[in-house]
């Protein structure tokens, strides 16, 4: 599963740079890739990952504070936008820190039966 989340990614985020390349010339067009980190939404349980550590981190974003942090990146003509300083700060980390290790923290975030019980509990009690 991870293979496929982090393939399809490095493929949005290749095809929006080469996207952007191609465009640069055009008058009013802008394209901005919003990298959003774990957003608060319905994926985890669409996608049955409510216990994976990501899927029942009580710190996800907010959907509106990523969804504004996008529009005004497009606004201002930003190539790319990182919402949320936690996700800023794993942005940057990821830069330096080889593939095969990031490869195996995200694999182990989204491994199902992950999430320690503390997590599903608080989980559980902002779902009520």
């Amino acid at each position: 599963m991870e293979a496929v989340y982090n393939g399809t990614k490095a493929f949005v985020d290749n095809f929006t740079d080469a996207i952007r390349n191609e465009i640069k010339d055009a008058k009013g067009v802008t394209l901005t890739t919003l990298m959003p980190g774990p957003v608060e939404t319905e994926f985890f349980d669409r996608a049955d990952m409510n216990d994976t550590s990501v899927g029942a981190d009580p710190k996800k974003s907010n959907p509106v504070d990523v969804a504004q942090d996008g529009w005004d990146a497009l606004m201002d003509g930003k190539a790319s936008v990182v919402s949320g300083w936690k996700n800023k700060i794993q942005q940057a980390m990821a830069n330096v820190t080889p593939a095969g290790i990031l490869a195996e923290q995200h694999r182990k975030m989204a491994e199902p039966g992950s999430a320690t019980p503390e997590a599903l509990a608080k989980a559980e009690r902002a779902d009520h």
